[in-house]
């Protein structure tokens, strides 16, 4: 059997200062920028994911952009295979796939484009409560915002206009995001399968962006927090970690580990 390990990376596998859940001096640096440390893991989790590497293909799956992704080192072998913009574009050996990219822009003709959703979100996200506003080359586009101060029914409201237009929106800590509906993480992960010639596929994810992959997988884990547990949308048969934060980062090493290893 080949197993295909697809892994959502920011607070699902590798976790910020802020979303640790505990001091990060004792932790495994996996991210650094702008001088600093960024993104981390247990030491567990560090050396049981080189041991993963071994027995399953793993990819990351993550809605960073390229840039963003390629800041992060997760530990031992560089994937062969990565999934950034959140399917927007496919890696392998570290350069990204033009044949999918292209595919990925013939989908997005089916939807609304960028520039409406754009100039939505630029006119409702109010200086007030908004810290930074990002189009994301082309494919979607967030907002930093600071969460407590949204006026009430804004998130219900926006993602109801969205919708209309074939949009998804999706809220991760501090950041909105305003995705289309054609741009999954499945898509992109489910051409990895057939590439690596895998036979089963096991999924990890903690926001509804990551829920689409959750459901195509043979079993899936989510952690105990996040969004699609904040919004009761986990998969009912997805198993989920004890603990949060990185502690809940190692739990998912762990969990990949077992089922490699069957």
């Amino acid at each position: 059997m080949t197993l295909l390990v697809a892994s959502d990376l920011d607070r699902t596998l590798i976790y910020s200062k802020a979303a640790a859940g505990r001091p990060h001096d004792g932790l495994v640096a996996v991210e650094h920028y702008e001088g600093a440390d960024a993104s981390f893991m247990t030491h567990r989790a560090a050396a049981r994911f080189v041991e993963l590497q071994q027995r399953a293909t793993v990819v990351p799956v993550t809605t960073r952009l390229p840039a963003q992704y390629e800041r992060v080192r997760l530990p031992g072998a560089r994937p062969a295979y990565a999934v950034t913009a959140n399917g927007g574009y496919l890696h392998v050996d570290g350069v990204i796939d033009p044949a999918w990219t292209r595919r990925v822009e013939r989908r997005l003709r089916d939807v609304a484009p960028l520039g409406e959703v754009w100039d939505h979100v630029t006119a409702i996200c109010h200086a007030e409560w908004t810290t930074k506003l990002r189009n994301a080359r082309g494919l979607f586009c967030y907002a930093v915002i600071q969460r407590k101060h949204l006026p009430p029914g804004f998130l219900a409201e926006a993602q109801a206009w969205a919708a209309e237009r074939g949009w998804r929106q999706s809220l991760q800590g501090r950041k909105l995001y305003w995705v289309p509906a054609p741009l999954t993480k499945s898509a992109a992960v489910a051409e990895v399968a057939m590439r690596a010639q895998a036979t089963a596929l096991v999924a990890a994810g903690d926001s509804l962006l990551d829920l689409d992959l959750l459901e195509a997988a043979d079993e899936a884990i989510v952690p105990a927090h996040g969004e699609l547990l904040d919004l009761g949308r986990a998969p009912a048969s997805a198993a989920v970690t004890a603990t949060t934060g990185v502690a809940a980062g190692e739990e998912i090493v762990d969990w990949f580990s077992e089922r490699a290893t069957r």
